[in-house]
Parts: structure tokens; sequence; C-alpha cells
């Protein structure tokens, strides 16, 4: 620790500090523009100018000078720095009268109005005019894809975008040309960004250069009502805030959870809000006739009751989606328990996770901040940039440090960090667990990391993969096995043990027809054969909708106050931002009315009724942002058995059309045309 003294203040901060940060330990508040703390220092925007004592005679940059740089004082005093000398001012005042000379006064139609740094800044350190008559520099508008919107004339050159694209994206999208005045950002020929997390420039923009293209002049900031929630367009559990105005979901933001997403999140979780509101169910439907006829909600319950009634226990199944929130899947269960059925799954891809092996065998267990802590990966079956794209920044940010070999088996892609491709199969997958090539690595490796995809767990040879997985990880008190989920459900399903029961159907044996009555809560990435019937229950009128034989309207994610648990076991809850569509209710809320027509009555009446009889009956639930950790010995159990020789093919093939929401949605359409163009181009 080095002593500082700052304003007057004397304390003791890490010598690596940097002179912005040991000034905010200190609590003065220092203007900043280029500088961010996720990315690297660039000391081009010379807002956070500060004076020191003993140092040059000249205001000082703070971000770019560290506390270690300082030299004491005649007689050894500690450093001073002032933050709010006349010094320090005059120059701030100077820096902000540079930045306006060319920055358009075009704030009364910014869609960065309310919550733009630069009018933040210019309110302490600007003047009321310019003494400047030139014209204003103008730079023409750049086409960089369908997400981001851009008004280079606001630009001020902080290169955060550029800076993001490069080290935490990976794909080096974006970049400066020119010097001076000439400077401009933009893309390689005005092409289209290519990350999955290029929406991530817009938050990082400190004026109205880069706005997010589809929420253009739709509304202002103070008109809307923030909502803190949980992202469920993967399995990460991204933490969110959702701001509405009325019963219109506007925009999606990331919140800051360093033990999640940091503060970043993908395009899909930012940009389907237009498929939150396209292709929805607001009123039940029942097939008569061979069509779809709306009814009310006592017919659509009738005709289910008939049904039920008249078949047998073991022939009624039901299957939870993939975005599903912890409660109605508990619903659901108790539902079908109570009429007798064991045929339960809510692994619609068949993925062969069982809850019967730990928890240790389906969450990542070392965490997703731990992934920083480990000096080796091996991702077996997955690509982490498709199914989980801020996880796959993580990984980045961990290479980046240096020193960390990354091995691939299954399809060959550009993960954004230097891999080495091992092969495509379960061979490789077996050689690597005999010490071979890529295993001798692993074995000397203190902290192994082992991600397993569903693209190798949902094969027939899924347990046996998943066992060799396991005899790589695990190394004394470190638990590497890391399993990669793609659904928000899919830990919360399997820790309610949402699977079949004893003599029970798995999901695949239920949609070939092994049951005569087949319960669908949202899930829409299975074929269901014909002959069943089928009670669809969901949000949008995507796959499952068009299959069954009553539609019963369900609310999005944004619409209901939900627990999910995310692919490390980490419980979140999500508040309702909105209310769903017309007759629409929660799920929850329609499997209560729906027991009642059946003659099970579900015993609970309110949400907090449903919650205390979860808490009783899982605990952990209760805890929330806290992660229950897996026993690794219960991974003993685990047992090796026949593998199948063809390759891993990833669970995720198209990024942006994952989900029924993503698919309803026009704007992530246009991302996946412009994604296959690119395939198509380069296969060319």
């Amino acid at each position: 620790m080095t002593k500082i003294n700052i304003d007057g203040k004397e304390l003791d901060v890490p010598a690596e500090f940097t002179l912005l940060q040991a000034c905010e330990e200190a609590g003065a508040e220092i203007p900043r523009f280029c500088f961010h703390e996720r990315l690297s220092i660039a000391g081009n925007c010379r807002m956070c100018l500060v004076e020191v004592k003993g140092g040059p005679p000249k205001p000082t940059a703070s971000c770019a000078m560290a506390v270690r740089d300082l030299r004491p004082g005649p007689n050894g005093e500690a450093p001073v720095v002032l933050t709010n000398s006349p010094m320090a001012r005059k120059a701030r005042a100077g820096v902000m009268e540079f930045l306006l000379i060319n920055h358009p006064l075009d704030c009364p139609i910014c869609d960065q109005g309310g919550e733009c740094d630069l009018q933040d800044q210019a309110m302490a350190y600007g003047v009321d005019s310019s003494r400047y008559a030139e014209n204003k520099r103008a730079v023409e508008d750049k086409y960089i894809g369908p997400l981001v919107k851009t008004s280079m004339n606001r630009c001020i050159h902080c290169t955060r975008c550029v800076r993001f694209t490069a080290e935490v994206a990976g794909t080096g999208d974006m970049g400066a040309i020119g010097r001076g005045e000439d400077m401009e950002i933009t893309t390689y020929l005005e092409a289209a960004m290519t990350s999955e997390l290029q929406g991530n420039v817009t938050d990082l923009c400190p004026v109205g250069a880069l706005l997010p293209k589809p929420q253009s002049f739709r509304s202002r900031p103070w008109e809307l009502t923030k909502t803190q929630s949980i992202d469920v367009m993967d399995a990460l559990g991204s933490n969110i805030r959702i701001d509405t105005r009325g019963r219109e979901v506007i925009r999606i933001l990331p919140r800051n959870n360093d033990a999640v997403n940091e503060e970043w999140i993908s395009d899909k979780t930012r940009q389907i809000v237009d498929g939150l509101k396209t292709q929805r169910l607001d009123r039940p439907y029942v097939r008569k006739n061979g069509r779809l006829t709306a009814v009310s909600w006592n017919e659509a319950f009738a005709a289910i009751a008939a049904k039920v009634k008249t078949t047998a226990p073991a022939k009624i199944g039901a299957i939870a989606g993939d975005l599903e929130s912890v409660e109605e899947m508990f619903a659901l269960k108790a539902l079908m328990s109570s009429l007798g059925s064991a045929s339960i799954d809510c692994r619609q891809d068949g993925s062969k996770l069982d809850p019967k092996a730990g928890r240790a065998s389906y969450i990542f267990n070392p965490t997703i901040a731990g992934i920083e802590n480990a000096d080796a990966v091996l991702i077996v079956g997955s690509n982490p940039r498709k199914e989980a794209p801020v996880l796959n920044a993580r990984i980045r940010k961990r290479w980046l440090r240096g020193d960390l070999a990354v091995g691939v088996i299954g399809q060959q892609v550009d993960l954004t960090y230097a891999i080495q491709y091992l092969g495509a199969g379960a061979d490789t997958l077996s050689d690597v667990a005999a010490g071979k090539g890529f295993g001798e690595i692993l074995a000397k490796a203190a902290r192994p990391l082992v991600i397993v995809g569903q693209g190798a767990l949902s094969r027939t040879d899924g347990a046996a993969i998943l066992a060799l997985a396991a005899k790589l990880a695990v190394k004394g008190d470190w638990n590497g096995l890391a399993i990669l989920h793609t659904a928000a459900s899919r830990v919360g399903g399997l820790d309610l043990g949402f699977v079949p029961g004893e003599g029970g159907l798995d999901a695949a044996a239920m949609a070939k027809g092994g049951v005569d009555v087949l319960f669908n809560l949202g899930a829409d990435e299975i074929d269901i054969a014909a002959g069943a019937f089928v009670i669809y229950q969901g949000s949008h009128g995507d796959r499952g909708a068009h299959r069954a034989d009553v539609i019963l309207p369900g609310a999005a994610y944004t619409e209901k106050s939900g627990t999910y648990v995310n692919t490390e076991g980490r419980v979140q809850m999500a508040d309702r931002a909105s209310f769903p569509p017309g007759d629409a209710r929660e799920d929850w809320a329609v499997l209560r009315a729906l027991s009642d027509a059946i003659g099970k009555r579900l015993p609970f009446d309110s949400l907090a009724a449903l919650r205390a009889a979860l808490y009783a009956a899982h605990p952990h639930f209760a805890h929330l942002d806290a992660i229950e950790p897996g026993d690794a010995a219960s991974l003993a159990s685990l047992s090796a058995g026949a593998l199948d020789k063809s390759p891993f093919v990833n669970a995720i093939d198209d990024f942006y059309l994952t989900n029924p929401i993503a698919r309803a949605s026009a704007v992530m359409a246009e991302c996946s045309a412009l994604a296959k163009g690119r395939l198509r181009q380069a296969a060319e």
C-alpha cells in the first residue's frame, strides 16, 4: 500500500492504482469520457485532469498515471493530488470547450438526451457561449449493422467502442481512420459488425454517436418505468433492466453483476423487444373440425378436463420448455403428480443429464467468475460464442492474461481467442482422458476447466461423455466440470426433479406418441407426432401452438415474477415489468385454475403460497443470488459406456432464432439473414 494525499485527505491505496481510482477511493468525483473500468486505458479525452503537487507544472491525466509513479514531497511527505484546484477546473473547462467546438447542437432530437455524459459534464465545466466561429466538422453516418445506429457528427473520439470490439468482443470490428479533425470511427469498408455483443457499444458511447437502431426516436429515458429482471435468452442468467412505458417494453439494458455478466449482455438479450408483442397468444383456443377456434377459458378447461378424465394416468405426460420459471414447473409437476403420472421431462433436447447423479453433474461447478482462475480449458461439443456470448467473453478475458491453453473437441469455429483444435468426436475425448495430447496439459494443470455443451450431452452416449469429462475435471478440491446449458429453465427443472419418475417416459418418447394427453408448457423446440391430445401453454404462436389441440395463453418472461436458476446453479428472481396481453395470464395461475376444472386442486391460491410450498420442498430456491454447490464425490457414480464415433454437432446453429420470442422478432430475423449471408460468402 502507498500513502497519498488527495484534497487534504491522506489514505493508503495499492501502488498499481491509477490516480483516478485513488481519487474515487477518496470520494472525489473525476469526470471522464474515454476511461472505462473494463477497457484498456487510452488517455485521449483529457477530461480527467488533476493537479499533482511536485509533479510536472501542468495538469495530469489521472487515468493514465499510476500512484507508484508519483514522487514524495521534499521531506518524504505523501504525494499531493488536487482534484478541484483552479488549475484542474480551468484545464477541464478548456477540454470541454474543445469538445464542443464540433459537437452539433441537436440535444433536443438526440436519443441520448437525459443519459448523456457530455450533457452532464457540460453542466459542470461548460460555458454558455463559444469563442469559435468556424463551421462545425461534418462526418458522414456509417452503416455498421442492423443493431447500432450511427450519428458520427456527435463522436468525440473516446475510442471506447474500438477498444470494446478489440478487447472484450474479440472481433476488432471497429477502428479509426484519418488523423486529428479528420479522424473517423468506422467498421472496415462500412461492413456490419459481426460480434454477438455489438449492442454493448451503445451503452459505452458517452454521447449520442452510437445508439440502438431499433429504439430510434421511440422514447425519452424519464418516461420509462425501470424494472430489474433476469434474461432467459440463454442459461447464463444475465442481470437486466427492463424499461417499459405503459404496457409496452421499450428497451432492455444490462445491470452490473460481476459474478455473472459483469455489465455486458448479448444482442439477442437486448433486441428481442419487438418479438415480445408479435405473434402473441392472447386468448384460449380449442381445435374444432381441424381448426383452432377462439373460446372462453371455461370452454378450454372443460375440453381438457373431459379428455384427462377419460385417459389412464400412464398415458398422460408433460414437457416443460426452455424459457419457463421454476414456479410454473413446480405447479405443473404437482398437477401431474396429483393425476398419477410419472411422465414429465424438462429436457426437450434429449440431454442425458439426471439429478440422480447429484447437482455437481449438471451445473457449471467452477462458477462463471471461476473461469478467471482456470489454467487450462477443454471445450467439448459446444460453441460458447453462440450458446453464451457473455460467458465466451469471460473466457477471452482469462485468455488475454496469458498462459492459458484452450482445446476444442467438436465443430471447428471462431471463438475470438486462440484454440487447439483436437478433433471432432468422442474418440478424441477418450484419447484426452487417457492422457494423450491435450490430456497431458490437463494433467499438469492445477485448475482444469472442462466445458461440456448440450451438443455432446444430448446424444445417445451423452452419459458416457459426461463421465469422461468428470474424470478430467476433478482435481483435489477443484471441481472443473462445467456444464454449459442453453435453456434458462434447465437447471431449475433438474433441481425440481422435473424428469421421468419410475416407469415414466422421457420427452422424446412422449413426443413420438407414447402418451395420449400431453401437457406442453412452452416446449417449442421438439416435434410432437400426430395422435396425442396436446395442451399447449405458452406466450407465442410458434411450433408448439401449431400442433396444439387446446391453447392456453401464458405470460412472457417480462410479464411475470419468476425464479430462474442459471447454468452455474445461481438462484435469481425476475420481477414483472408489464402485463400479458388480452386474456393471457401468468402460467402458475393458469395451472391453478386448470387443476380446479380437472378436480385435482393445487394447494395454493397465490404466488406467495406457491413459493412457500416450493421453499418447503426445495429450500435452496429461497437463497437468492446464491449457489448451492454440488458434491464432487457424487460424480464417481457416473459410469462410462459405449461411445458413438459420430462427430459432435453444436446445440445452436443460428444464434438469433433459438426460441419463440426471438423467432417472432423482425430485428432478429434481419440479424440471422445477415449472418447466413456472411457464411455463404465465406463458403464461396
